[in-house]
């Protein structure tokens, strides 16, 4: 690595965008230039698994660099526990000016109250769970009362509980909320107070953490009409399935086929083939407009002068069925459509322009990353490995396997469902697990991701494949111990 002075941090995150989302990563329909030019002037990883396809548990893993069993929030509403300690604090305790801004969601947010804060090192902690999320403390409808009174007033105009966050669950199409006017949108809000936060006076040599956190492209699927022109719904294509595809799954499956969120919201089954091409549709504004933001904050950026010295990662906490497979939003399931993320990282004259990785890589690497880069020890307890050498192209016997884990992560079902995941090298395992850890029936998927990328044919009970996918639960348990956390040294030999 080239000898540098502490770089800034510019980490860019999304909510529920796909891997495969972006013109850079294969969406030719796609109108993402900003992130295209980012990807291009940085390393782009092809194959980056998030550790649960839920936004809490998948979060909690990035902020500790821990796996889901080691960090204890496993399921949204669970709060993470206080001893965690999250890279930003670190940053913070080193010299760094840390901010956060818009969705965190590291704790309980479904009520009328703020997220409890965390020791998270912030100076500034700019907070908003979501565009339609009614708490008081929710800093972007703070700045949408100010700066677009009229807008407000006509989209909230009380405080009915039918407003807060299940709202937007319940929702078939984009709220109110959703489709505003570009200057009053929740992302424009993000990019104004990141421009803000770039630019704040610092003393000499005061390096700068920021978190920018975008709520979109996550349902309800809405964007303000003038993204919406830009995407041609007839270029994407139909859902990746076929009509007996849900025949070779396992049961759970076919209920999330019907109803979303574990029955709490609609289903595939419930649109209309017109209704889910619609939604397609608007999921690509939504990253139209993300885009869109993402390029002032980088323009703020450049003209701040601190572009050069600034590690700028791009990339989100899980992704979207968005029909595929005949279900939508996300839960069990652990099809690369939930799994896989958008990693970008850009650092001007230690990572070459325009890189393209594909070993697998996972959340829990993003902070020990950070923390080399910054010139800070890897700290007790993180798991995952710094991808500055994969960067360099240094590294050599890089993992061959990514880890999901989903343990009744989302809205709860009766009986409950525990799933997990392993890709080891181009093949893809999954069991739905059975008791004791569940009053489920233990069941299974096997995907060949060379021969089906799209994981439309089950091999798991295949006679022929039988080998093979006892191969692959043998890997699993050996993942499995090798991802406990073993981190606390031994101080004596007994």
């Amino acid at each position: 690595m080239k000898k540098h002075q502490r770089p800034n941090i510019l980490f860019i995150c999304t909510d529920q965008q796909r891997g495969d989302s972006l013109q850079c990563t294969g969406a030719h329909w796609a109108v993402t230039p900003n992130i295209d030019r980012l990807a291009s002037q940085g390393a782009l990883f092809r194959h980056c698994y998030v550790q649960n396809p839920v936004c809490s548990p998948s979060r909690a893993s990035l902020f500790t660099g821990k796996y889901v069993a080691s960090h204890g929030l496993y399921a949204n509403g669970v709060p993470l526990p206080a001893h965690q300690r999250l890279f930003t604090r670190t940053l913070a305790d080193t010299g760094y000016d840390c901010g956060m801004i818009g969705k965190q969601h590291l704790s309980p947010c479904d009520s009328w109250q703020t997220e409890p804060r965390k020791d998270d090192g912030y100076r500034i902690f700019e907070w908003a769970h979501g565009p339609n999320h009614r708490a008081l403390e929710n800093e972007y409808h703070r700045w949408l009362r100010t700066a677009q009174p009229d807008i407000y007033a006509e989209i909230f105009p009380d405080r009915g509980a039918n407003e807060n966050t299940e709202y937007g669950n319940r929702a078939k199409a984009g709220t109110p909320i959703d489709r505003v006017p570009k200057e009053a949108h929740y992302s424009h809000w993000v990019a104004e107070r990141a421009i803000d936060f770039i630019a704040h006076p610092r003393r000499d040599n005061e390096p700068f953490c920021l978190v920018a956190n975008f709520f979109d492209p996550h349902h309800p699927f809405g964007a303000p009409q003038e993204f919406r022109d830009l995407i041609d719904a007839d270029a994407i294509p139909e859902p990746n399935t076929f009509a007996e595809e849900l025949d070779n799954k396992p049961a759970p499956h076919r209920d999330y086929s019907e109803k979303s969120y574990s029955g709490t919201a609609p289903g595939f089954q419930e649109y209309s083939a017109d209704e889910i091409r619609e939604i397609r549709a608007q999921y690509w504004a939504m990253i139209a407009l993300v885009d869109h933001e993402v390029g002032r904050i980088l323009d703020a950026l450049q003209q701040s002068g601190e572009a050069d010295n600034t590690l700028v990662v791009f990339t989100s906490d899980h992704g979207e069925m968005l029909g595929n497979h005949q279900q939508l939003l996300k839960g069990p399931q652990l099809y690369d459509d939930l799994t896989r993320v958008p990693l970008i990282v850009r650092w001007p004259d230690v990572i070459e322009a325009g890189c393209h990785i594909d070993a697998l890589v996972q959340w829990v690497d993003l902070p020990a990353t950070l923390l080399e880069a910054t010139g800070c020890a890897k700290g007790r307890g993180v798991q995952g490995e710094s991808l500055l050498s994969l960067m360099e192209g240094k590294h050599k016997g890089w993992r061959q396997w990514a880890i999901s884990e989903y343990r009744y992560s989302g809205f709860a079902t009766d009986p409950l469902i525990m799933t997990t995941m392993l890709r080891y090298q181009h093949w893809k395992l999954i069991v739905w697990h059975g008791n004791p850890a569940t009053g489920g029936v233990r069941d299974g998927e096997l995907y060949n991701l060379a021969e089906d990328p799209g994981e439309l044919n089950n091999l798991y009970h295949h006679p022929e494949f039988t080998d093979k996918r006892r191969f692959m639960k043998g890997k699993l348990l050996d993942v499995l111990a090798e991802t406990e956390d073993h981190t606390e040294p031994q101080s004596r030999p007994w």
